[in-house]
């Protein structure tokens, strides 16, 4: 059986992921949590939109997200 796609960032947690938004924002973090609404807990983030912002922690609500993907 093939591992479904949010198999895949599970075995991402603790690894550093990439984010794109519906909104166009890029967001590279570290995963530490996700739920089956693929809501993401991330550390040590970095924002890239208009304008380039870090943040240490920051929950991403999964109807927000285009794509996401282990780095």
């Amino acid at each position: 059986m093939s591992d479904r796609p949010i198999d895949a960032l599970d075995k991402a947690k603790g690894k550093r992921v990439y984010i794109r938004l519906k909104n166009g924002e890029e967001i590279t973090g570290v995963l530490k949590a996700l739920d089956l609404h693929l809501n993401l807990w991330l550390e040590d983030v970095e924002i890239t939109g208009e304008t380039k912002r870090k943040s240490n922690v920051l929950l991403i609500r999964g109807d927000n997200i285009l794509y996401a993907s282990p780095v």
